[in-house]
């Protein structure tokens, strides 16, 4: 298959033939976390180099006004002083993507972090695309397993497919990811570790995937202590690594661990050049990024593969009405919720089927297997609405046949959605149980 960025690349190439030269310019104030500096007319998006009185440090342009051009800083600011030089770099641009990434473990530049030496790349991709044309997208016609079985057999995701992974913290999101990367068919399963516990990379790596999983899979990495900008763009960089083996033919699961960081650095940088602050703090800016990263997910065009995204998302306070929550659930193609009520009383996968939806399940089962579904969902919200009153003894057995049912179904329901952390259960098997259990639970 010829390179499908070649064209692209080409057209730049035509555009700009010949870059101009810029001058080195100087710093003239540092506030917060951006440097200004002046007699640097670089383009949004351009790295340079800061000459400190400790050494060199890498900066990126975020913005600009009047004469004075904003630097964002990709590690920690030291030795800054008025006047430090600031040259732009001249380095060959675009992301290195190849066969030879799978295994490694990037940081946000697409830099290695495991020590394993360079990349072999054979070509470099931009990491910002122009929108694919929807009319062009394959349908979501297939199911994926991802091998837990409350959504293979309940929220039935389908490839190609963007899901919300919804939840607090310690709730068990990390885990559920670590058990779709060992129950997922994909071809290939790219991970993006962005703003969370630097102690989490390693074990993601180590503890959760083992050697034959870590052979088809790509994890970007770019932990809380790391700037806002390198965690802006490990999860860019994901979403790249993720599209050029999706335009290769391949089957890929994203799993991007969290977007709601990813607004926050988006927030950081915004707010630290002077835009104005309009949803709980978030610039505007957030909710225009939000939804370009999300749709470069789904299927590609015809021969091409397809990527099946899941993102978390970070409910402060177990708020799903979160201004972040809020965007991606409306840009998303359903959610999974995470409970932490049923997490405190052990229940895992701690996932609330009543609050989860899978808005293409429709597409990619049967109607046999939505019955059986609705069914176990019904039965399992009869219990959950009247459950405070069978606690306390107040429900008499045999005032209503739908709540006598439900109590005697709700060992079975709860065994079934449980699941322990390193089992994976393939789709036959978990459809073969929701088919026995909705059986025992009759037509209603």
């Amino acid at each position: 298959m010829s390179d499908p960025f070649s064209h692209y690349f080409s057209q730049l190439s035509e555009q700009v033939p010949n870059p101009p030269i810029v001058a080195a310019g100087k710093l003239v104030r540092g506030i917060g976390l951006t440097l200004e500096a002046v007699g640097c007319q670089l383009p949004v998006g351009s790295q340079c180099m800061v000459q400190t009185i400790e050494g060199e440090i890498e900066a990126e342009v975020v913005g600009f006004g009047d004469d004075i051009t904003y630097l964002m800083p990709t590690e920690a600011v030291r030795g800054i002083v008025p006047g430090s030089r600031v040259m732009p770099l001249n380095r060959q641009s675009g992301l290195p993507v190849g066969p030879g990434l799978l295994g490694r473990v990037l940081d946000g530049n697409g830099q290695p972090l495991d020590g394993l030496g360079a990349i072999s790349a054979h070509t470099r991709v931009p990491t910002t695309r122009p929108p694919m044309n929807p009319l062009i997208r394959m349908p979501i016609k297939q199911p994926m397993d991802v091998g837990v079985r409350s959504i293979n057999a309940l929220n039935t995701v389908g490839i190609g497919q963007r899901m919300g992974l919804f939840a607090g913290s310690g709730v068990g999101k990390s885990v559920l990811l670590g058990m779709m990367t060992r129950g997922s068919e994909a071809d290939v399963v790219v991970v993006g570790l962005v703003g969370e516990r630097g102690r989490e990379v390693k074990e993601f790596i180590h503890d959760i995937l083992t050697e034959e999983e870590r052979q088809r899979a790509v994890i970007v990495a770019a932990p809380a202590d790391t700037s806002p900008l390198m965690r802006l763009k490990a999860c860019e960089t994901a979403v790249t690594v993720a599209e050029y083996f999706r335009d290769q033919g391949k089957n890929v699961l994203l799993l991007v661990d969290s977007l709601t960081r990813y607004a926050m650095a988006q927030r950081e940088i915004a707010l630290a050049v002077g835009e104005p602050p309009a949803t709980k703090g978030y610039p505007p800016s957030v909710f225009a990024r939000l939804p370009a990263l999300v749709e470069r997910a789904g299927n590609g065009a015809q021969g091409q593969g397809s990527i099946t995204a899941f993102y978390t998302v970070l409910t402060e306070g177990d708020d799903l009405q979160d201004p972040i929550a809020d965007a991606a659930r409306a840009i998303l193609d359903g959610h999974v919720v995470l409970s932490r009520k049923l997490a405190d009383s052990g229940h895992y996968p701690a996932i609330d089927i009543e609050a989860s939806i899978s808005r293409v399940m429709p597409m990619v089962v049967s109607e046999e297997h939505l019955l059986q579904a609705r069914r176990i969902r019904q039965v399992y919200s009869t219990y959950k609405q009247n459950q405070d009153l069978i606690a306390i003894g107040a429900y008499a057995r045999g005032s209503d046949p739908r709540i006598d049912l439900a109590i005697r179904a709700e060992p079975a329901i709860n065994a079934f959605l449980q699941q322990g952390m390193k089992q994976v259960l393939p789709f036959s098997e978990c459809h073969e149980a929701m088919q026995a259990l909705a059986t025992g639970l009759g037509n209603g």
